[in-house]
């Protein structure tokens, strides 16, 4: 399967300044778009795992309990070294290495997180600096839980528009370390990982139409509020309900790319938890397709849960190249974003 696993020179006569035969792509004619593709994709998961025995053993919980209310049984927990850049570059690797495209062939690379452990600076750069991708252009984008699906729009535009040839869109998160360990409505969710794709031009577009959107006026149901409460909240019941309200933006993201659900091959939503990735898409009808269930096992890693559930749909062999697919993200903000895409 073939889709899985800084500094500046001067310009002549212009005194300081990139040179400008450093690498960038080259211009696309106004009015002449170009295709956008997915040709690789990289996951990376900490390699502490903790049960809900574990967490049952610290808060009053059980096994039984968490499976029936969220599904989860397992999820992933970074220790000191996996940072947001570690887990982020070791994901990134691996989709370079599919997708046959070297780090210096990077023009862009966008990191979607909302745990990264500073304001400033971002993550995106230290990145692109560790791959070698150092002519790209670099930023963090942080659309909670759905940055993964931003990220892809907005990736993807760069290409058709000819600002970019390659975009490495990486999604890392460290939810751990902003847990609330007694808070037994949130702890028994939470969990950290990365994934990574690389997305280039193609003659045809692999990446539909997005369909996006927000709530800002339930904003407060996800946050963390910072100012000496540094840890996650949220409202559980709010955020259901609105989560299961966003059946006919998935149905609109199905019409807007002109595919009937039935023709899915394969479902990625985020995975909240597994009773939500279920509503969802009961609501769209996606008989045929295979459903990304990464929850059951890995836990809410926020904008990377897209990313490490298509992953291991791939290596598993249970979706190909070329297979229709609809990714959706939903989350704190509150905000949304969606599309079809064709799997590298």
């Amino acid at each position: 399967m073939s889709g899985t696993s800084e500094h500046m020179e001067d310009s002549p006569g212009e005194g300081p300044g990139p040179a400008r035969n450093a690498g960038w792509p080259a211009a696309t004619p106004r009015g002449q778009l170009r295709g956008a593709r997915l040709m690789g994709l990289g996951a990376y998961r900490p390699a502490r795992l903790v049960t809900n025995d574990d967490i049952a053993a610290r808060v009053p919980t059980s096994d039984e309990w968490i499976r029936s209310r969220t599904g989860i049984v397992t999820r992933r927990i970074a220790d000191a070294e996996e940072t947001i850049v570690a887990m982020g570059s070791a994901a990134a690797g691996k989709a370079l290495a599919a997708a046959g495209v070297n780090a210096d062939q990077i023009d862009l690379v966008l990191l979607a997180t909302c745990t990264n452990p500073s304001q400033i600076p971002g993550s995106a750069p230290r990145v692109a600096t560790r791959l070698g991708a150092t002519r790209a252009g670099a930023l963090d984008i942080n659309g909670g839980c759905a940055g993964f699906c931003y990220g892809l729009s907005m990736a993807a535009d760069a290409i058709r528009a000819g600002s970019a040839s390659h975009v490495l869109l990486v999604a890392a998160e460290r939810l751990s370390d902003y847990t609330d360990w007694d808070d037994r409505s949130t702890c028994i969710l939470l969990a950290d990982g990365a994934g990574a794709a690389v997305l280039g031009p193609g003659t045809s577009d692999d990446i539909g139409p997005v369909v996006w959107g927000h709530d800002g006026s339930r904003a407060d149901s996800i946050k963390i509020p910072g100012y000496g409460d540094n840890l996650f909240r949220m409202e559980g019941q709010t955020v259901f309900r609105w989560a299961i309200s966003l059946v006919p933006a998935v149905r609109a993201i199905c019409e807007r790319a002109g595919i009937a659900p039935s023709e899915l091959a394969g479902v990625v939503p985020h995975q909240a938890n597994l009773r939500i990735v279920e509503a969802v898409v009961a609501g769209l009808g996606a008989t045929n397709a295979v459903i990304s269930r990464d929850v059951v096992d890995a836990g809410n890693t926020s904008a990377a849960s897209i990313p490490l559930g298509l992953t291991r749909l791939l290596d598993a062999g249970e979706l190909n190249q070329g297979d229709p697919v609809l990714v959706f993200g939903f989350g704190a903000g509150l905000t949304y974003c969606g599309q079809v895409i064709r799997c590298p």
